[in-house]
């Protein structure tokens, strides 16, 4: 049985307690960490979200006390008042170390059972248990210290977004399907049979609409939806910093969200962030780092050596080059010396991204050595190394093949793999910031035979660009940027579209009927009749912004109740089955 507070009141938090609150007389609240008992005296540990306090219990200062003391258990919920005393041994380990509580008097709020996980910071337990178990994986102190750092940078996005004249503005979460990447979740209506909401993915088109209603500047921290095949750090449900401006170009969208960014990175963990931000074209960002989302803490470039080896007598090489492709490489430095096995690892490791093999040139002390040495002349091989400004002790690591994105990309994610095999940032605390831009509009699906959006469809197409809509679509660049942090995007956003006859050619290109566009998106069409601005706006993922800010790297420790990886959640056991009158309700029957 519990016991009542009877107007007892909490006075101070555990976590708080200093020597300069020695002599008071204090009530704290929380949880029972450890106890201990060395006869006369009883030490307890209480816990809350502050922090920990150390409270003895004597016989000589409450017999009643110090029997009810003995009796609690870990994970006890207690109130306790005394007085602040001198800790005879300081533990310098803890903030209240210099400080104890006389127990004077106890409460017994709650009793708890032995928990099935522990309460103790860095516990290894399997995540479905966690998730089981959440309310108890919180209590920890290092997953509280986490959404105490998640708050202070929703703060800090609210104080500086209204500090530069953004309005807050809710957009709605039952709304119009309008699938173009992920599935949609779908609502089921009762009073229109048949008929469905959606969540929305984000709130795009909502944000445009503010911008038509003359709003200016909007921001949103937004739950958005997806129905996808989780990979990791994704959840179904997420959290954007949305935000939209009128009459604003890409690099005034660009310049505001830097010093947001800036902002709260000085905020929460005093990092200066130095702007303006780099800029990469997504042309150099693919050719130089096989990825849009280049992580700049380290080298190992890739380098184009097809002129180099353009008139060689290798097959593979040749093969390429003659199929308009292209032999590409990288260096990792002081890696020579690595072993045939270790090679052999590598090679299976970009055969995941379809390439057909990897060459190697290891440049020794003394000499070269090189399966395809024997494939290419002296000069061809002296070349390559020059080329790659390789340095006694090197490792180059060559890729070619007759489809450049086949390349890019298993050099790109090879350069990143080699980076975690050679712990190139095992102690690297920086973060790289850099804005990738001028992305493709378009993309072409070649097993649905059309194009389709890059980001979306609301997105302004290059000036210079949009003469080639019709004749070369795979040509034109958009009005597009990405923030990146080491190799993760941070947020994107574009221009939008806002000019009606524009939008509807996107639409075209993209393969809807005008009666299938104005059917889908017709009331953004239809807003657009009506002096829409040139407006742009980017979305930031809070979730992964609070992973950098709290250092985790799994996105479930900063989502307070998340799904596990088949989008289940083991605390409520959700999704489940309902009644059979709900479903009667909506005019539905399951299979």
């Amino acid at each position: 049985m519990g016991e009542a507070l009877k107007g007892l009141k909490r006075t101070i938090m555990c976590g708080e307690l200093r020597e300069s609150h020695i002599d008071s007389i204090c009530t704290v609240m929380g949880w029972v960490q450890r106890k201990r008992n060395l006869g006369g005296l009883i030490f307890i540990d209480l816990r809350d979200r502050t922090g920990i306090l150390q409270i003895v219990f004597g016989e000589e200062i409450n017999k009643e006390a110090f029997e009810k003391a003995d009796t609690v258990k870990s994970e006890y919920c207690i109130a306790i008042t005394g007085k602040i005393v001198r800790r005879e041994s300081a533990n310098d380990n803890l903030p209240t170390g210099m400080v104890e509580l006389k127990g004077e008097s106890i409460k017994i709020l709650s009793e708890s059972e032995t928990p099935p996980i522990y309460i103790k910071e860095n516990l290894d337990a399997s995540e479905n248990i966690r998730l089981k178990y959440r309310y108890l994986d919180l209590r920890r102190p290092d997953m509280q210290r986490i959404y105490v750092i998640r708050h202070k940078a929703a703060k800090a996005v609210r104080d500086f977004m209204d500090s530069h004249g953004f309005l807050e503005i809710e957009t709605p979460i039952l709304t119009k399907s309008t699938p173009e990447g992920a599935r949609d979740y779908l609502v089921p209506s009762r009073n229109y049979p048949g008929m469905f909401y959606a969540l929305p993915q984000s709130p795009q088109l909502f944000k445009q609409l503010l911008m038509v209603s003359g709003f200016d500047r909007y921001f949103q921290i937004a739950r958005c939806f997806r129905d996808e095949d989780l990979r990791a750090n994704r959840q179904p449900e997420f959290t954007q910093i949305d935000l939209e401006m009128s009459f604003v170009e890409a690099e005034d969208v660009m310049d505001l969200n830097e010093k947001l960014v800036q902002y709260i990175f000085k905020t929460i963990l005093d990092v200066d962030v130095k702007l303006p931000m780099e800029r990469m074209p997504y042309k150099i960002a693919m050719e130089k780092y096989g990825s849009d989302k280049p992580d700049l803490r380290f080298g190992m470039e890739i380098e184009n050596i097809s002129e180099v080896v353009a008139n060689s007598e290798f097959k593979v090489f040749r093969d390429a080059l003659d199929n308009g492709g292209s032999v590409r490489a990288i260096k990792a430095e002081n890696c020579a010396g690595m072993g045939r096995k270790q090679i052999d690892k590598l090679t299976d490791f970009v055969k995941t991204f379809k390439a057909k093999g990897l060459a190697w040139i290891a440049y020794k002390e003394g000499e070269i050595k090189s399966p395809i040495a024997k494939f290419l002349s002296e000069d061809e091989m002296k070349a390559i190394l020059n080329k790659m400004n390789a340095k006694v002790g090197d490792l180059i690591l060559i890729v070619s093949d007759a489809k450049n994105k086949i390349v890019l990309q298993s050099l790109g994610q090879l350069r990143l793999h080699l980076a975690k095999e050679l712990e190139l940032l095992k102690n690297n605390k920086e973060f790289r910031f850099v804005w990738v831009t001028e992305f493709p509009l378009l993309s072409y699906n070649e097993e649905e035979n059309r194009w389709e959006a890059e980001h979306h469809p609301f997105t302004m197409p290059m000036d210079e660009d949009i003469q080639y809509l019709d004749s070369d679509p795979g040509r034109v660049r958009a009005k597009a940027y990405d923030m990146v942090l080491n190799g993760e995007e941070l947020g994107g956003g574009s221009i939008r579209i806002h000019v009606s006859s524009l939008q509807e050619k996107m639409f075209e290109i993209l393969g809807f009927t005008k009666e299938k566009a104005w059917e889908r998106f017709g009331f953004l069409l239809e807003a657009f009749k009506y002096g829409p601005p040139p407006h742009g706006g980017l979305a930031f993922g809070f979730d992964r912004m609070v992973m950098f800010l709290t250092g985790t790297e799994n996105i479930k420790d900063v989502v307070a109740f998340p799904k596990n990886q088949n989008a289940f959640c083991p605390l409520t056991e959700a999704p489940n089955v309902v009644d059979e009158v709900q479903l009667k309700e909506l005019g539905i029957k399951t299979k």
